[in-house]
């Protein structure tokens, strides 16, 4: 399988184009997905009914098949971004819920009774304690989520808006491999160069984390 070079450089602008769409409709997703993610994990860790209810119900629309989800959509939003971006966002939930969840429930309870004995409210120990403290577990989800979010965004050339996966799709209706390599290439540098800025976001956001192992 061989790759023609010329097509690449005669087609920069195009691979640009898609490339810079299909990283904002998966970054998108994971903005929306922590945007609804954050509250309902703070309600599940504290009205412990509604854990496995709002656990169960992400698990339950993460395994509808995600063709399935695009062609649900489409009669609400239509052969829109709107609708790429909603479908991704879904199966964000399942990993951004779960991940937050459990970094809120990793806060020791001492740190928090601490906080409530110094009269902090709930609302500040929640933003200046326990989400804090809970970053590692909630990061490590959104990496996760944005890897998964970059490689599903491809799906959604079905649905005429996959970012780099209309590279699959022009390759294999002509039969001309370079597109679809080139397809490849760039979604898992996406992956790559998303997945180590989240590393280097977390190692800023967590100080106090580098002066332990330092210690």
């Amino acid at each position: 399988m061989t790759v023609d070079w010329a097509w690449i450089t005669d087609h920069r602008d195009d691979l640009t184009t898609l490339t810079l769409s299909h990283l904002q409709a998966a970054l998108s997703a994971v903005f929306f997905g922590l945007l609804i993610s954050l509250p309902l994990a703070v309600l599940a860790h504290r009205v412990r009914p509604l854990r496995g209810l709002l656990l169960g119900l992400s698990n339950v629309l993460f395994t509808i098949p995600s063709i399935a989800v695009f062609v649900l959509l489409l009669p609400v939003s239509g052969l829109t971004r709107t609708t790429t971006v909603t479908g991704l966002t879904i199966y964000t939930l399942v990993v951004l819920l779960r991940n937050t969840v459990e970094g809120l429930d990793s806060v020791p309870t001492r740190t928090k009774e601490a906080a409530k004995a110094m009269g902090t409210r709930p609302l500040r120990t929640l933003l200046t304690v326990e989400l804090p403290l809970a970053l590692p577990v909630i990061m490590a989800g959104v990496r996760i989520a944005t890897v998964m979010s970059i490689s599903l965004v491809s799906v959604a050339t079905y649905i005429g808006d996959g970012g780099l996966g209309q590279l699959f799709t022009d390759g294999f209706q002509r039969n001309f491999p370079t597109p679809v390599i080139v397809g490849v290439v760039l979604t898992l540098l996406l992956a790559l160069v998303a997945d180590a800025l989240l590393v280097a976001l977390q190692y800023v956001l967590t100080p106090w984390n580098r002066r332990r192992k330092d210690a």
